[in-house]
């Protein structure tokens, strides 16, 4: 069975130019057991450009709110929306109010929205940012010389991924998207539920 569900899942993803097959071997780290072709028929709107795979996880070092060096192992256990982002982004204003709605309805103990600031971001643009768009529960991660951004083949912004508990990227969206979106939502449910 989960060998039927890694070959269903097997999507081409575009990333920084080149492509990337989901794996087609059993025992793949952090796969879960979602019915892909399920949950990629769901998709309408914003939600077409989302792109389904298992490609890796990271251990790279950035820059916790609090100043102090973090992983994304502190989220290991949750479903986590990880959202690249950058001050001078017009596209990721507009999509950042998403990204909070979504955190506010469904943040839990299973999943949770990070948000992580990208290249050179000064602390205070970024509060600004946020103030100017009505966000205040998002976090203020940075990663200052795009290490995790290039750790994850990110070249553009925005750029957000799905990762499961174990810190694997399931899912990827290049571009702005309204996540706040009934279909967005029913999409993130459904790869919580599933895993």
């Amino acid at each position: 069975m989960r060998k039927q569900l890694i070959l269903a899942a097997a999507a081409v993803i575009g990333v920084a130019g080149g492509l990337y097959l989901a794996s087609e071997t059993e025992g793949t780290p952090g796969l879960p057991e979602v019915d892909f072709a399920t949950v990629e028929a769901m998709r309408e709107g914003d939600m077409q450009k989302l792109q389904f795979g298992v490609d890796r996880g990271s251990d790279v070092v950035f820059v916790n709110e609090d100043g102090s060096d973090m992983t994304l192992a502190a989220f290991e256990g949750k479903h986590v929306l990880l959202n690249f982002w950058a001050t001078w982004c017009a596209p990721c204003r507009k999509e950042m109010p998403h990204l909070s709605q979504v955190q506010a309805e469904l943040g839990s103990d299973d999943f949770e929205v990070v948000t992580v600031a990208t290249g050179l971001n000064q602390r205070p643009a970024m509060e600004r940012f946020l103030a100017e768009i009505g966000v205040d529960n998002l976090p203020l991660h940075t990663d200052p010389n795009s290490a995790l951004a290039r750790d994850f083949g990110v070249v553009g912004l925005p750029v957000t991924l799905v990762l499961d508990p174990q810190g694997y990227e399931v899912a990827r969206l290049i571009g702005d998207a309204d996540w706040a979106s009934d279909n967005a939502k029913a999409i993130l449910r459904a790869l919580i539920a599933d895993d």
